[in-house]
């Protein structure tokens, strides 16, 4: 065999396992996308139970407006600005659930126990999503950083993901009330 035949069967080996990397990378974008997806559907749950809550008048007046005003500012923030707005909102849940006894007292009360479940589980799931939504940006990263996939473009003009950085860690008077 000659050496165009050995140089022909390698240039179809890379053209094929470039084909096979395009082809992961594009589902590692939609796998992205995807995940962004529910991790947004995910913080507008959390931010329309809050507002539920605040209307709910089971908290108090200052509670109510804390909660009222973050939950509104997360819902209509913007793509710069909303890891801000969705750490402020886990702030004032924080802050308005800090005494697991008050959270126990007002589950009692009518109404209570189905928003403070709801809430208590928009919460956790926010946690999944976004720790979902960062994997499958890591994996993506990992692959557009390799050098062929640079040097061919492989990526095209598709922007570098970034990871979503928020507080999200659950308030301690929330914590277990979906289990309870």
């Amino acid at each position: 065999m000659s050496v165009l035949v050995y140089a022909a069967a390698v240039v179809i080996l890379i053209g094929v396992y470039l084909s096979w990397t395009a082809a992961r990378l594009d589902r590692l974008h939609t796998r992205r996308d995807a995940a962004w997806a529910a991790l947004d559907a995910q913080l507008v749950r959390r931010a329309s139970v809050s507002l539920d809550l605040a209307a709910s008048r089971l908290l108090d007046p200052a509670a109510s407006i804390l909660l009222d005003d973050a939950s509104h500012t997360a819902r209509e923030a913007d793509a710069e600005s909303r890891d801000l707005a969705e750490t402020n909102l886990t702030r004032v849940l924080r802050d308005v659930f800090e005494d697991p006894k008050e959270s126990a007292a007002l589950k009692e009360r009518p109404g209570g126990a189905a928003l403070l479940v709801e809430l208590d589980s928009s919460c956790r799931r926010v946690q999944l999503a976004r720790h979902f939504y960062n994997d499958a940006v890591r994996v993506t990263w990992v692959l557009r950083r390799q050098r062929l996939v640079r040097w061919f473009r492989l990526a095209g003009h598709a922007p570098f993901p970034q990871t979503f950085e928020m507080d999200d860690e659950e308030p301690v008077g929330l914590r277990g009330m979906a289990a309870a």
